[in-house]
C-alpha cells in the first residue's frame, strides 16, 4: 500500500487553516467535478480530492493522519503500525464502512473502522445528550490478573482560534477490572462530549488492547506460550514450573512429548467467571555440542540408540 499525501492532493501547506483547506477543496471541485469538467481524468481526480478533504476537514482524522504520516513521502510503501490509533480520543461521528469503501485502501485501512453518523446542525432550543467518545487504550497483560487503577493519557484533537489543528492532552484515572480481555469496552459515564441545552454529557468508551508481552499472547480468555524443553524433559516426561502473572503453575509434560505438540492446561488463562486456558506450544531445544564431553555424549547416543528420524526413507 502506498502513502497518500492529502496536503499535496489539495495543494495546501501542512499548517493550513480549516478555511484554507475548504477554499482549496472548492477550487478543485469546480475544476474536476465530472458534471462540469473537461479533464480526461476528472472522475478519478475528483475522488482523490474528496478523499483528501474528508480527512483534512475533520479535526480528529486530520490530527491522527498528521501523527501517523510524519516522515512519509507520497507513493512510499506504507503500512500502519499495530495499534497506531491507541490513545486518540475520537467522537462518534465519521464514515460508515460502506462509505469508507468508496475511497482508497489507504483511507479504509486508517479510518474505515470509525463508524457513526455525521454531526449536523441543531435547531435553537434543541436538547440532546452529548455524543459518546471512544478511544483505544493499551494495557499490560498483568493488569488483567489483578485489576488496577491506571492513569490513562489521551490525545484530543482541538482547533485553535486561527483554525489550526493541534492535540491537547487529557489524563484520566481508570479502574481496570480484574479479568478484562482484549476488545472489551470500559465505559466512563459522563466523560464524553457535553450535552446540548443542558442535557447530560455522553460517555467515554475505552476499548482495551494489550501491549505485546515478552512471552505470552492473549487469545480471548486463553493465554498462549511457547515452552522450551530439554530433550530429556520431553523424552522422559517431567514437571515444569511455568511463571504466569497470576503465579507459577506446575505443568506435567508427558513421556515422549514431541516438539510442535500443544498442551492445554485448564483454568490458567485470563481470570473471569469462567477462566480461560493456558495453551503451551512445546519446543524441544538441543544442547550445543560445544565441549568434548557434550560431543562424547552425542556420539554415544548416535552409536547406541536405535533411532531413525526419517522413517520411510531419507528426504
Amino acid at each position: 500500500m502506498q502513502f497518500k499525501d492529502y496536503y499535496q492532493t489539495l495543494g495546501v501547506a501542512r499548517d493550513a487553516s480549516a478555511d484554507e483547506v475548504k477554499k482549496a477543496f472548492r477550487k478543485l471541485a469546480r475544476k474536476y467535478h465530472p458534471d462540469v469538467s473537461k479533464e480526461a481524468d476528472a472522475e478519478a481526480r475528483m475522488q482523490e480530492v474528496n478523499e483528501a478533504y474528508a480527512v483534512l476537514s475533520d479535526t480528529e482524522k486530520r490530527a491522527a493522519y498528521d501523527q501517523l504520516g510524519r516522515g512519509y513521502q507520497p507513493g512510499q510503501d506504507f503500512r500502519p503500525p499495530p495499534d497506531w490509533d491507541a490513545g486518540f480520543e475520537f467522537s462518534g461521528h465519521g464514515f460508515s464502512p460502506h462509505e469508507a469503501a468508496g475511497f482508497s485502501d489507504f483511507f479504509s485501512e486508517l479510518f474505515g473502522h470509525m463508524g457513526g453518523a455525521p454531526r449536523g446542525a441543531r435547531p435553537s432550543g434543541f436538547r440532546a445528550q452529548g455524543e459518546d467518545h471512544h478511544a483505544k487504550v493499551l494495557l499490560d497483560l498483568e493488569d488483567a490478573f489483578t485489576g488496577a487503577t491506571r492513569q490513562i493519557s489521551l490525545r484530543v484533537p482541538k482547533v485553535d482560534a486561527q483554525g489550526h489543528v493541534h492535540l491537547a492532552a487529557r489524563t484520566l484515572n481508570v479502574k481496570i477490572p480484574r479479568g478484562v480481555r482484549a476488545g472489551q469496552v470500559i465505559r466512563l459515564a459522563g466523560q464524553g462530549a457535553p450535552g446540548v441545552g443542558g442535557a447530560p454529557a455522553g460517555d467515554l468508551l475505552l476499548e482495551v488492547q494489550f501491549r505485546p508481552h515478552p512471552r505470552l499472547r492473549a487469545e480471548g480468555r486463553d493465554l498462549r506460550l511457547t515452552l522450551p524443553l530439554a530433550p530429556w524433559e520431553a523424552a522422559l516426561g517431567s514437571v515444569i514450573s511455568v511463571d504466569l502473572p497470576g503465579g507459577a503453575v506446575k505443568v506435567r509434560i508427558p513421556e515422549g512429548a514431541q516438539g510442535g505438540r500443544q498442551l492445554r492446561v485448564r483454568g490458567h488463562g485470563l481470570p473471569g467467571e469462567t477462566a480461560g486456558d493456558l495453551l503451551l506450544d512445546l519446543h524441544v531445544v538441543l544442547p550445543p555440542a560445544d565441549s568434548p564431553k557434550a560431543r562424547e555424549l552425542y556420539e554415544t547416543m548416535a552409536r547406541e540408540l536405535a533411532f531413525e528420524p526419517r522413517p520411510g526413507g531419507r528426504t
